[in-house]
């Protein structure tokens, strides 16, 4: 089979949907991100590209503090609505029960399965949107999200966004254990 050349906006994979919290103003907001990755194991840093003209990013500016809240698909609709309309005209911290851990200034989504607070680290500017890196502080969840006191992803039901559909996906069934399929073709 030949390969063809495509449109670069056609690269697409999937990524995990966040809504990122950061307090701006002395008042609580989200908003929806794809563009969401780890890029450091310990200290766990977490990269969130956001386009500069997105009120979210003030905030984590200002407080040097953010959220990373997983939702599972019973809040896509509500995720998808924080991705649509600026926290500069709706009031946003209204749509969720909000908690507050240790770094005081990064507010969470109760109704998230996975919730994380980070403090800023660093910020790698492009020319539309900041990177910003954030050492993960504190996680939280809850028990019914738990298997033998670790986090069982089978139990949360999240969704990613899958580029240039434009569409979420359900997370579907494990394929095969991760650093463990594979060994089967390594070579003595």
């Amino acid at each position: 089979m030949d390969k063809i050349k495509i449109d670069t906006g056609a690269f697409g994979f999937p990524m995990p949907v966040v809504l990122i919290g950061a307090n701006v103003a002395g008042k609580a907001n989200f908003m929806a991100v794809a563009w969401v990755c780890k890029v450091n194991y310990k200290p766990l840093i977490i990269g969130a590209s956001i386009n500069k003209r997105q009120y979210t990013g003030e905030g984590i500016i200002e407080n040097e503090t953010f959220s990373i809240n997983v939702p599972g698909t019973y809040l896509v609709e509500l995720t998808d609505h924080c991705g649509l309309v600026s926290g500069r005209n709706t009031d946003k911290s209204e749509l969720f029960d909000v908690f507050y851990g240790d770094l005081k200034t990064a507010p969470m989504v109760k109704q998230c399965p996975l919730c994380a607070e980070c403090k800023l680290v660093d910020t790698y500017s492009t020319e539309t949107n900041n990177f910003f890196h954030g050492e993960v502080v504190s996680v939280y969840s809850e028990e019914k999200y738990l298997s033998e006191g670790a986090l069982d992803n089978s139990k949360t039901d999240l969704f990613v966004l899958v580029m240039p559909e434009m569409n979420y996906i359900k997370l579907g069934e494990p394929i095969g254990k991760a650093w463990e399929i594979g060994k089967k073709l390594v070579k003595d």
